[in-house]
């Protein structure tokens, strides 16, 4: 199985499940192949701030992943553009994506597909808005102004193209971005609203990030 992985707050417990689910010995991802959705730019791996190192304390090290079959941007790769397109290729030399788990951000990111004017399909460098990076400020001290400015991405293509996805939203934060993603028009002002497209997507949200929802 091919996975896509995210970073954040939301899926740590998801990643606490599945190393305990392992430890049970009822869980072998030894076959299974992995993609981070994203890296700061600028970070090389080692780097405690990169998502690298995240998986590596919250995942990889705990489990039986295969080292060659993780795959994570490289950071600090000195010609952005060349690791994007290394990045896309060796997804796409996979098969793609079977099961890609995703957050939102609250302003309605995708991996770190920012709000805009269009959306790129492919794998491509982005500067993080200010809301972003204040959301990620609990990950680095909370202090926002150790967010790296910049990152790479997964584009939207890999991720609406995936088998299966799943979304996981928890708090008051997701509760706006939430509805417009069920709800709202498909548009790049919400980059999730366009698992509207998406015939195989599972949302798990707690009773707060679901509210939106209600109403409908």
């Amino acid at each position: 199985m091919v996975l896509g992985l995210p970073t954040g707050r939301s899926p740590l417990n998801f990643y606490r499940e599945l190393v305990a689910l392992y430890a049970r010995g009822e869980l072998d991802l030894s076959r299974a192949t992995t993609f981070n959705l994203d890296e700061f730019l600028g970070l090389p791996p080692e780097d405690p701030t990169s998502f690298r190192a995240y998986m590596e304390r919250h995942l990889f090290r705990h489990v039986n992943l295969a080292p060659e079959r993780i795959n994570c941007f490289d950071g600090s790769a000195p010609d952005a553009e060349a690791e994007c397109t290394r990045y896309d290729a060796a997804v796409a030399a996979a098969g793609g994506l079977d099961l890609v788990v995703l957050g939102i951000g609250p302003n309605g990111h995708i991996a770190f597909n920012e709000p805009g004017e269009s959306l790129q399909a492919t794998c491509h460098r982005v500067l993080l808005s200010r809301e972003t990076r204040q959301t990620l400020a609990p990950l680095v001290g909370d202090d926002a102004s150790k967010v790296p400015m910049a990152a790479l991405t997964l584009g939207v293509a890999p991720l609406i193209q995936a088998r299966q996805a799943h979304l996981l939203a928890f708090g008051a934060s997701k509760a706006a971005p939430v509805t417009a993603m069920v709800h709202g028009p498909i548009t790049p002002r919400c980059p999730a609203s366009f698992l509207q497209l998406h015939p195989n997507v599972h949302l798990w949200l707690d009773t707060v990030a679901a509210s939106g929802l209600h109403r409908h």
